[in-house]
């Protein structure tokens, strides 16, 4: 039922009186605890007489200061700390922009500026089309359930929920007399946050939610309802009170210690049975209700044993929910008997415990050490609903749950993230998407015309990472095609394998000339760019089992092989490729271990690369027996090593590469661009930022053609790693190619 709470500390002139309303704080605090409290009571005081704007989801006649006390109250009743009571009190204030978040961590530090944060991240749901709730985009779920998986994820410290929980609570009570505003705070309510507080186990808040809404958006049943309770109330209250008096002369004379309270069931639970079970008001069970609580599991059974001995028990009506809870935490025993006088009686058995629990859900945890933790769950949000539970729980051992909440974040991996349309609908994609992701997410079309996009207002490359909250907008063109490029898995283009497959579909349906012209394209500019010139394609094509040459270009260009497939089959008929971990080069140590290279038919000789064609894991190499310095190697299509076999055809030897090398490879870079301020900046950082040694680097600018070219010597572990490299640098401004130089 609705909650009706008076304000004591209003004095008879309108005024509030801070050390009354301080006293009137159902929680214990230190004398610094207190001051700083009444100190953030203060400041918004002030700060409620400066400009601000107005929110839409509260009403006119709200002050940021008597809400931001309101909400502390409903916190304080939640056993929160200091922190999140600051927090409360401060939270509209900020929010109406009267307070600065830098003004809140100057005075009240950093930990109460971090919780605000959070709550301003949340309240962006406010924004959100809730009323629809049939599905968007093609999602399988609508709107409402998105937007609630949204706004658990956007929650890293439970703290910040039962902030934005309180804070719902006082404007859904604002709004009252407020007949613009009091609809779509409702139905905000009613579909986000009062489900919220039923998956924390959060009763007394999810009931006052749940009624206020109700009433707001379904005033005639409400009030149908309203008008039933209200003519048997009296009844009902007379006739409990006979029912507590014959159960405590019963569990009396047993010997156990127990509690007896009525329970009012609220008017929406009433009417969400009346709709659910298909019944009449007389036939909800539970209206005229008893709790009992007893201090251990086992005086639970034992107490229920008794009232079934004492009244009749209706079939098909007893719950265990101790063996077997609900999903958002909730243990008791319930059961429905025939009382006295005839009259229909739910009876509810629980431990103190349990029934801190019920009421408070998460906060219950805070005083409880030992309790059940959730059982495990298969999806994300289910753990993120576990987590939050389980954070307060935590914080009676550790002492901060600032940093059980950190423990806990790097150990629950959210495999979903939440994001915005421009039309402000939420989008459900898997973690790590892109906004290329997105558009095709969007529709098949929008992603094959993308060109461009942006991400909270701001232009954005289509392979950033999103993170939950974002809002994306997709940049079209009026005709487009996808790009080839976006089937690369290296380059990060696409991450979803629904995004991947309308792709392939698209390539799939050109015509096979157009695939094979594609593919040939490709694979021969790869080649040429690792100067991989000693390729014999048809033996390439039988490695990747396509029967000809122009099959695998074919399956190239349609995106069903990736041409880096293609290049490992060629590494492996060319030489045989290694794996080589990935470590710089010691100074002065030889670039190449004996363990790397084997040399047919002879012992171990001493064997370094040839500076002429400098070598890769994955080239065909051959040896060259040099007078002083062991085994030269060199590229067998080396133009160098082919000179030395006229002169001495006798000292050349059959090498392989060995199982493991494990270090890094030289190799030269021509990179030829149009000159701009910051080119060599540019790619310095792509190298630092792919942890590749950059040995030598030497730059020519042509300035009447406007050109630079460069020269770089870098360390690799393999052709793998250097291809990566080489379409890097080719996506970066104003470079018109990059080659591996073979001379």
């Amino acid at each position: 039922m609705v909650r009706v709470r008076e304000h004591s500390h209003v004095t008879p002139t309108g005024e509030i009186d801070l050390e009354r309303w301080s006293a009137q704080l159902p929680v214990t605090q230190r004398g610094d605890d207190r001051a700083l409290v009444l100190e953030a009571c203060i400041l918004v005081r002030e700060a409620s007489a400066r400009p601000g704007r107005d929110l839409p989801d509260w009403s006119h006649e709200a002050d940021c200061f008597v809400a931001g006390l309101d909400i502390a109250l409903i916190l304080a009743e939640l056993h929160v700390g200091t922190e999140c009571l600051t927090a409360g009190i401060v939270y509209r204030a900020v929010r109406e922009e009267r307070l600065s978040l830098d003004e809140v961590e100057q005075r009240f530090g950093p930990g109460v500026s971090q919780l605000l944060t959070g709550v301003l991240r949340m309240a962006a749901i406010s924004d959100l089309k809730t009323q629809r709730d049939s599905p968007v985009l093609g999602q399988p779920l609508g709107q409402k359930d998105n937007i609630r998986k949204m706004l658990v994820a956007l929650v890293d410290d439970v703290r910040v929920a039962l902030i934005k929980l309180a804070e719902r609570t006082c404007a859904i009570r604002a709004v009252k007399n407020d007949e613009e505003r009091r609809w779509p705070v409702a139905r905000e309510v009613f579909d986000v946050y009062a489900p919220l507080a039923h998956r924390l186990g959060i009763g007394q808040l999810k009931w006052e939610l749940e009624d206020l809404s109700f009433r707001y958006t379904y005033g005639d049943a409400y009030r149908k309802i309203a008008h039933l309770l209200d003519g048997k109330r009296l009844e009902r209250d007379r006739y409990i009170g006979r029912v507590g008096d014959e159960l405590t002369r019963v569990l009396g004379d047993a010997g156990l210690q127990f509690n007896i309270s009525g329970r009012a069931k609220h008017i929406y639970s009433i009417w969400l049975k009346m709709q659910r079970k298909g019944i009449g008001f007389s036939q909800v069970y539970d209206i005229r209700a008893v709790r009992i609580l007893v201090p251990e599991i086992r005086d639970c059974y034992a107490t229920l044993g008794l009232v079934h001995g004492l009244w009749r028990n209706i079939p098909n009506e007893f719950d265990d929910y101790i063996a077997n809870p609900k999903e958002n935490g909730y243990r008791s025993l319930h059961t429905a008997v025939i009382g006295p006088e005839g009259k229909i009686l739910e009876v509810q058995i629980r431990t103190t415990q349990m029934h801190e629990e019920s009421e408070l859900g998460v906060c219950a945890h805070w005083r409880y050490k030992g309790s059940d933790s959730p059982t495990s769950v298969a999806n994300s949000y289910e753990e993120k609903i576990a987590w939050l539970r389980q954070v307060l729980d935590w914080h009676e051992v550790t002492g901060d749950s600032s940093d059980v909440a950190e423990q806990f974040s790097a150990d629950l991996a959210q495999d979903r993230v939440y994001v915005f349309t421009p039309n402000g609908d939420v989008v459900n994609l898997t973690q790590g998407a892109t906004p290329l992701d997105f558009a095709y997410h969007v529709h098949t079309e929008v992603g094959h015309r993308c060109r461009g996009a942006k991400v909270n207002g701001v232009i954005a490359p289509l392979t950033n990472t999103l993170k939950t909250g974002d809002r994306v907008e997709i940049l079209t063109s009026r005709q487009g095609a996808p790009k080839r490029d976006w089937l690369q898995s290296g380059l990060g283009y696409l991450r979803t394998s629904r995004a991947r497959a309308k792709v392939q579909q698209w390539f799939k349906a050109q015509g096979r000339d157009d695939n094979v012209d594609a593919g040939r394209h490709l694979v021969e500019r790869e080649f040429r760019r690792l100067a991989l010139t000693s390729v014999d394609y048809r033996r390439v094509a039988d490695k990747v089992n396509m029967p000809t040459v122009d099959d695998m270009y074919a399956a190239v260009g349609s995106g069903d092989l990736a041409y880096a497939t293609v290049l490992n089959a060629a590494q492996t008929l060319v030489g045989k490729r290694a794996e080589p971990q990935l470590q710089v080069a010691r100074p002065g140590s030889d670039p190449v271990s004996r363990a790397q290279i084997r040399v047919q038919g002879v012992g171990n000789l001493l064997t370094h690369m040839a500076g002429c064609c400098k070598p890769l894991p994955g080239d065909a190499i051959t040896g060259f027996i040099t007078r002083i310095r062991g085994v030269s190697i060199h590229r067998s299509d080396c133009a160098r090593l082919l000179s030395l076999q006229e002169t001495g055809p006798e000292r050349v030897v059959e090498v392989e590469w060995g199982a493991a090398p494990r270090e890094n490879y030289e190799v030269d870079l021509a990179i030829e661009a149009y000159d701009r301020q910051g080119l060599l900046r540019d790619i310095t950082s792509l190298f630092a930022n792919a942890r590749i040694n950059v040995l030598a680097i030497a730059t020519q600018t042509n300035k009447k053609q406007h050109t630079a070219t460069m020269r770089l010597t870098v360390e690799v572990p393999d052709l793998g790693a250097l291809s990566r490299l080489l379409e890097r640098i080719n996506r970066l401004s104003n470079v018109i190619s990059v080659v591996r130089v073979s001379e």
